[in-house]
């Protein structure tokens, strides 16, 4: 027995080795196949990513989000990580079945951490088994988080952790069996139970028990390791490894997540120059391997958990758009491809083969396949990706968010739509609209720049423009940055005049751009037309500059005369303006309208008296929470109202549902599966409420919009409401005038 152990385990040791540094070969062979990265940006700040990187592991940050299933998951990596010296220990019991660890093989600390650890790893996988066995798809349909994730995989790696596991508390009982434990000892707290089962077994019984179960534990071991090192693309066992460096190459140092700002554009690793472009610059993705390298990095090391799938608006009211599925599809796509491209082959701009047939001879039919399908195409095409998946997107960043491993499914959709719009001009046919308009009017809906003050006529006070009112910024508070939308939309020019009064109420003072604001870019540039962000943004940051009143002639010295102070009512502007026009040289203090109210009635300036009676539950705009975390406000604002119960819908905050919007939706038809916004009103009428509120013009579009349907079909009550919380706001603070008293009748004048 003994000899046939050591012949298995050492077999297997040598095999599963060799292959392991084949397969680390080829992922730093396949990495370096993609794009390089502008300088510094995954590399500033070693030391702050090393932190980052042990805080989200030992915090487990994003998985500890999911209860019972983060707590789980953390013993099972830190067993991973902490117990390699089990198998030290049983490769020595193979010649010598009493043997232990020299120097810390007898140590009490180290035996009572293995003892711990081994029985948690064992009741940690034997959880997540549970839980992965009551979410199948077969019991949950679309909504399991595992449906289309690679379940065999899943089961092997799951299965061989539990027999792993078991095996290190069989070996401790047999130990402390082999070594004479009498008594109860805090060494084997946990194992005791076992030492007594073994303990009257003769020694070569369970000298044969140790070299068997050793055997196990290694072929086990490395049974593993040849299985995942043979199937590269497994990422339910390579997160493991890959995890670290994907969330130490993060866009962000200090953690945050890969919201907010989308990337410039870039070629061979520089932003592109839309003034004087390149002849050989590449516009967005349209082969696997224009990815940049932590691209694809990002699609080994999805573990396909499947919490961006349960998270995202699109898979969960039917579309074909899952965040797992589409980086599963591009990872499997990348390495079967990969023989073809490390052998030289791949296509240029003009679709031209550049490697030779001598260079190809010896690669793999399958991967010649693989490179000749497409990867933005239909079905019958033989695409990776189809268009359906591609525009499905809101790209309201729940799969981000969610994501345990740091994969930044954004960046990667709108670099695919970049080059279908900007190449193929390949896109939804209603966004056509909205782009000639923003091109020609500089606003979606095509109207004339004048109506952007019209709103300014139904208010009671004057609102002071930028070139007519006020010379520039110096003489006021805040540049209120009305949007398109709070400007043109009659809903939200319903918002847009309630902050103004607000603001004049507090006495704060504001001045608009009026007719000299155009689109911020938002919508375009989700959409992929980065040209056009460009064109507007840059044209907004000049006409910013200079009413902000920059010094241009010493532009060494060059400071505003007033404070760059912005305030919006539009969660998209403001999160343009805040991390997107800097990228364009555009450094402004942006706040949301949410943040200014909130910070106007803790300052004693608004006061909210009236009270306005209902129930009242809150939908968090993606753009404002999600990507940058503001939560806090509008609730804060909604409690300080007076009559109002606030309930929480089931999903909110981090885990808020979009109203399908985002992502340039807001211009495109829904034609797949239930509407987004349908989806959301149906959660939010659960609770029965008599106010939906909200904080941004296109949410509150989009939910008016499926409301009214929902009176109209008798679904809704006719009271229920949807208002940003600053009309809230202003229903409260406006004390009603009291009617003044009538004047006393006259007296007659007594008949003489």
């Amino acid at each position: 027995m003994q000899l046939a152990a050591i012949i298995v385990s050492l077999t297997l040791t040598v095999v599963g080795v060799a292959l392991l540094a084949r397969a680390i070969g080829q992922f730093v062979r396949y990495f370096k196949l993609g794009q390089p990265v502008p300088a510094g940006t995954r590399t500033d700040n070693p030391y702050q990513r090393s932190v980052t990187l042990v805080r989200e592991f030992l915090g487990h940050t994003r998985m500890n989000r999911w209860g019972i299933v983060g707590f789980a998951h953390w013993f099972v990596a830190v067993g991973f990580l902490t117990l390699p010296p089990t198998l030290a220990q049983a490769f020595g019991q193979l010649f010598q079945a009493d043997w232990t660890l020299p120097v810390i093989g007898g140590f009490l600390p180290f035996e009572l951490y293995i003892e711990f650890i081994g029985v948690m790893t064992i009741l940690g996988i034997a959880a997540l088994i549970v839980i992965r066995l009551l979410s199948l798809p077969s019991r949950a349909g679309r909504k399991s988080r595992f449906a289309g994730s690679k379940a065999g995989q899943a089961y092997f790696v799951e299965y061989v952790i539990l027999t792993i596991g078991l095996a290190i508390y069989v070996l401790r009982g047999l130990e402390g069996a082999i070594h004479h434990v009498e008594h109860y000892e805090a060494a084997y707290f946990a194992s005791y139970p076992l030492v007594l089962a073994f303990k009257g077994l003769s020694l070569s019984t369970l000298q044969t028990l140790i070299y068997f179960t050793a055997m196990v534990k290694i072929s086990t071991s490395f049974i593993w390791m040849i299985v995942v090192s043979l199937n590269t693309n497994m990422g339910v066992a390579w997160h493991r490894f890959l995890g670290f460096p994907n969330i130490w190459f993060k866009r962000n140092a200090t953690g945050e997540t890969a919201l907010g700002a989308l990337q410039p554009m870039t070629t061979g690793g520089k932003p592109i120059d839309f003034e004087d472009p390149g002849e050989d610059d590449v516009y967005g993705v349209s082969q696997v391997e224009q990815f940049s390298w932590k691209g694809l990095l990002d699609f080994s090391t999805c573990t396909e958990c499947g919490r961006c799938q349960s998270q995202c608006p699109a898979w969960n009211t039917g579309k074909p758009l899952s965040p797992k599925l589409l980086i599963m599809s591009l990872r499997d796509h990348a390495h079967a491809k990969a023989p073809y491209l490390l052998a030289g082959g791949g296509k240029d701009m003009e679709g031209n083969e550049k490697a030779t047939a001598e260079q190809l001879k010896d690669v793999p039919a399958a991967a010649l396949a693989e490179a000749e399908r497409p990867l933005i195409g239909t079905v019958e095409e033989n695409g990776v990706i189809d268009p359906d998946v591609l525009w499905s997107c809101t790209t309201c960043g729940a799969c981000v968010e969610q994501c345990p491993v740091d994969i930044e499914h954004i960046d990667h959709i709108v670099d695919m739509r970049r080059y279908q719009v900007m190449i193929e001009s390949a896109f939804p046919s209603e966004a056509g609209t909205m782009l000639k308009n923003l091109e020609k009017k500089g606003n979606p809906w095509g109207l004339a720049k004048k109506q952007r003050v019209e709103w300014t006529k139904e208010v009671d006070f004057e609102v002071p423009i930028v070139g007519k009112d006020v010379e520039d910024l110096s003489e006021v508070d805040y540049l209120y940055w009305v949007g398109c939308a709070g400007a043109l939309e009659d809903r939200a020019k319903k918002t847009t005049k309630a902050f103004a009064e607000l603001l004049h109420i507090a006495g704060v003072k504001f001045a608009i751009m009026g007719g000299e604001e155009k689109c911020t870019g938002d919508s375009p540039r989700r959409l992929g037309n980065e040209p056009l962000f460009q064109q507007l943004g840059q044209e907004n940051v000049a006409m910013l500059n200079m009413a902000f009143g920059e010094d241009d002639d010493d532009p060494e010295t060059k400071k505003p005369k007033s404070a760059k102070k912005i305030v919006s009512t539009c969660p998209h502007c403001f999160n343009t303006i805040a991390n997107e026009y800097p990228q364009l040289g555009g450094e402004y203090e942006v706040i949301h309208h949410t943040q200014l109210l909130q910070h106007l009635i803790d300052e004693g300036r608004l006061i909210p008296v009236t009270p306005v009676d209902g129930l009242i539950t809150y939908h968090d705009p993606c753009y404002l929470g999600r990507h940058n975390k503001v939560y806090t406000p509008p609730r804060e604002i909604m409690s300080a109202v007076p009559g109002l119960r606030q309930q929480e819908m089931h999903r909110h905050k981090e885990r808020g549902f979009c109203c399908g919007a985002g992502g340039a939706r807001m211009w495109m038809e829904e034609r797949i599966g239930k509407r987004i916004n349908t989806e959301r009103v149906d959660e939010a009428l659960s609770l029965d409420p008599d106010i939906v509120s909200t904080a941004c013009p296109f949410c509150l579009v989009m939910l008016t919009d499926s409301v009214n349907g929902k009176k109209n079909d008798g679904k809704a009550k006719e009271s229920l409401q949807v208002v940003d919380v600053a009309q809230l706001l202003l229903d409260s603070v406006k004390t009603p005038v009291d009617p003044e008293p009538e004047a006393p009748a006259e007296e007659p004048e007594p008949v003489a």
